[in-house]
């Protein structure tokens, strides 16, 4: 296989970390959005104040896209060095598998975590729709499972 395929599969991973990374968390984002909607609408119905604070819960899922747009953007800086030294005559191997497949994966992961913390976060909304308490101890829970795409993103590129 020539290089120049080589670095043009090694870098075919690194739209699709940032991908699989989005669409988790427009999944997650929609899933904390519609329990987020529901708890303002018992609120309005009840003539409450609706706890703009929820708007946290939603939000929170967006991250993993950043988390996703840093290791594209560590993966292309690794494909452009390749492409450099091959423009400068040198010989360049490219573990393009290992790039493939760490976009994919880490990806993958990544959107994971951001669907589940928006699972978490429309609990969170409803609980504190309902109760008005324990907006803290919700915040770790979304915290935790965040852990989970740093840990991918951070770990992947040290892999790189």
């Amino acid at each position: 296989m020539d290089t120049l395929t080589m670095i043009a599969l090694a870098k075919a991973g690194a739209p699709a970390a940032l991908g699989f990374a989005a669409l988790g968390s427009a999944i997650g984002i929609g899933t904390a959005g519609m329990a987020a909607i529901g708890a303002w609408k018992k609120a309005y119905m009840q003539n409450k104040a609706a706890p703009f604070i929820l708007i946290a819960f939603i939000g929170a899922p967006l991250s993993q896209t950043i988390y996703g747009m840093i290791l594209m953007n560590v993966m292309n800086g690794i494909c452009d060095a390749a492409m450099l030294a091959l423009e400068q005559g040198q010989d360049v191997i490219v573990n393009w598998p290992a790039m493939l497949m760490a976009g994919i994966v880490g990806g993958m992961a990544m959107g994971a975590s951001a669907a589940y913390q928006g699972k978490a976060g429309a609990a969170a909304a409803d609980a504190l729709g309902d109760t008005g308490q324990g907006f803290g101890n919700y915040l770790m829970t979304l915290g935790v499972v965040e852990t989970v795409a740093l840990f991918v993103m951070v770990f992947i590129q040290a892999s790189l």
